[in-house]
């Protein structure tokens, strides 16, 4: 059961919670709370997600070097949102627990409706490649595990769309200083805010506009973190139209660097007034 579609499942299916307050700069330009917006809050509800064992451990020296750093992570806005919305929860457990990584599954409620969710899978990583999880993480994942917590993982994104000559249209970003997180390269939520901003320069230039296009950013996205984005950098987010229908996009998207594939993205928007013409910027080649 692919994470963004499990409409179903209750917010009593999840062991944790954490409230959520609305920030101006979680707003998208139509005045609601954003994918990356949302994306956000699911951030915050991990990192307030404790794990006593592990943490206790860890900070005694019982480990050698290691990172528990992102191998991919999904998102979906289901309802709008706006600045006004009370009683916003996020609602966390793990999905699945593996030798070295391990996914968490979310689901934001606000005001007992839910309206978006996503996952997160992440992998303990050793000076030599991936080490297996150790007791005291396990027993803290098993707390917080879900029901039915035995899923394998999802699959990664095939090799073809590492190609840069697989995506026909191109936008050119710079790394910030601002997109660098203590880790010293850039931050994943940052990169998902350069799909954001590939998204729309591909939409001003279907629609041949020069200035701010339509906002159809996409709602959902798929995105697989395949290498390290270092400070500085110059970098180019590959566009691919795969699908559309009378009402949505779907998208491929690829972060690189000269020709190496650093991060490979699905998302989904609104097709709005985008005609099918224009698809040939971003169709198969």
């Amino acid at each position: 059961m692919d994470s963004i579609s499990m409409d179903s499942v209750s917010a009593a299916s999840f062991p944790a919670q954490c409230d959520i307050r609305v920030r101006h700069g979680d707003l998208g330009r139509d005045g609601t709370v954003s994918t990356i917006g949302m994306a956000r809050w699911l951030e915050d509800a991990r990192i307030r997600l404790r794990m006593p064992r592990f943490e206790r451990h860890a900070g005694d020296g019982e480990f050698g070097p290691h990172q528990i750093i992102f191998v991919s992570q999904s998102v979906e806005r289901l309802a709008r949102v706006d600045h006004t919305a009370a009683d916003v929860q996020v609602h966390t457990g793990i999905r699945r627990i593996g030798r070295s990584s391990f996914t968490y599954e979310q689901a934001v409620f606000a005001g007992g409706r839910r309206v978006g969710g996503g996952s997160a899978t992440v992998l303990h990583l050793g000076p030599e490649g991936p080490l297996a999880l150790p007791g005291e993480l396990i027993a803290d994942l098993n707390d917080l595990a879900m029901p039915d917590s035995s899923e394998t993982a999802a699959p990664r994104s095939g090799a073809e769309r590492r190609q840069r000559d697989r995506y026909p249209f191109f936008v050119p970003l710079r790394a910030r200083i601002g997109d660098v997180d203590a880790n010293q390269h850039v931050n994943y939520l940052a990169q998902a805010t350069w799909y954001d901003e590939a998204v729309a320069a591909f939409t001003a230039a279907a629609l041949g506009v020069d200035g701010p296009a339509p906002d159809l950013s996409p709602s959902s996205y798929r995105i697989d973190y395949l290498g390290e984005v270092t400070y500085p950098g110059d970098y180019e987010i590959g566009v691919l139209v795969r699908a559309f229908d009378g009402d949505r996009v779907d998208y491929e998207l690829g972060i690189f660097r000269g020709r190496t594939c650093l991060g490979v993205a699905d998302a989904t928007g609104a097709r709005g007034t985008l005609s099918a013409r224009s698809f040939g910027l971003g169709g198969p080649r």
